[in-house]
């Protein structure tokens, strides 16, 4: 059996040492396969905040892929940083940033969906463009044909009449390509709580999983995060979280055939 841990939004200057420590304290007794992290590592995108997520991720000792999330480039305070040189101040994580990884029957594929600039008001929202895009559905075509396909993002890509509103542009269209090349689900963060949706597209269903939050930012959750139980073509998603409540099944099934 693979086991990943999906964490999200831990927003690294306004954390919750509580619940980042508790699960560094997971990781280490239950040595997961790898750790998939959804953006938001940081509140403001300072250069401190990503030192301190990166010494934080850097002590897991397991492999590690990080999302960008819109907290991680420069709010428009900084107006001319975001446009010109917005992840600047990534060296403490860049060699983590996008990474596909490749664990025992798994394969995860990163789709950016933060972008520096759109046409609209609130920019915290997600796009998928062109080259992100193209990027993933390369990595997927690279795969191994009987692996698992998490494709990793920010944003949820669709809107499942969750509290918080993803909007991603070009959220729908990328996710009919990402099932027709053959992702068998998306894990995403943003929104700061647990789900796992199954959505038919291509002819396939393709699951969509958000996790929870590390951060004191909290909704309708406690501190969470999502464990993540592949054998085979079979997986589940299990809800973590900082509580008494015990581990909650989000879902489970058998991946649809590999395109």
């Amino acid at each position: 059996m693979t086991k990943l841990f999906h964490v999200s939004d831990v927003h690294f200057g306004a954390e919750d040492p509580d619940a980042i420590e508790w699960f560094a304290d997971c990781v280490a007794s239950e040595k997961p396969d790898a750790v998939v992290m959804t953006g938001d590592l940081t509140m403001r995108a300072l250069t401190s905040e990503f030192e301190a997520g990166a010494a934080w991720l850097g002590k897991l000792g397991v492999p590690v892929t990080v999302e960008i999330g819109n907290h991680d480039v420069p709010y428009y305070s900084d107006f001319v940083r975001r446009i010109l040189n917005p992840y600047a101040r990534y060296a403490a994580i860049e060699r983590l940033l996008e990474k596909p990884l490749a664990v025992p029957g798994v394969t995860v594929v990163p789709l950016k969906t933060v972008s520096r600039l759109q046409w609209r008001v609130d920019q915290s929202k997600g796009r998928v463009g062109r080259r992100s895009l193209a990027a993933a559905l390369r990595t997927i075509a690279d795969a191994p044909r009987d692996h698992l396909i998490l494709v990793a993002a920010h944003h949820p890509l669709l809107d499942l009449g969750l509290t918080e509103a993803a909007r991603t542009h070009g959220g729908a269209e990328a996710l009919e390509r990402l099932a027709a090349a053959g992702a068998d689900a998306v894990l995403t963060g943003h929104v700061h709580y647990p789900f796992d949706t199954p959505i038919e597209r291509a002819g396939r269903t393709v699951r969509l999983i958000g996790a929870g939050t590390l951060s004191k930012r909290l909704r309708h959750s406690p501190p969470a995060f999502n464990e993540i139980r592949a054998e085979g073509r079979h997986f589940e998603t299990i809800s973590r979280t900082m509580s008494s409540a015990p581990k909650e099944v989000l879902g489970e099934g058998r991946a649809d055939t590999p395109v």
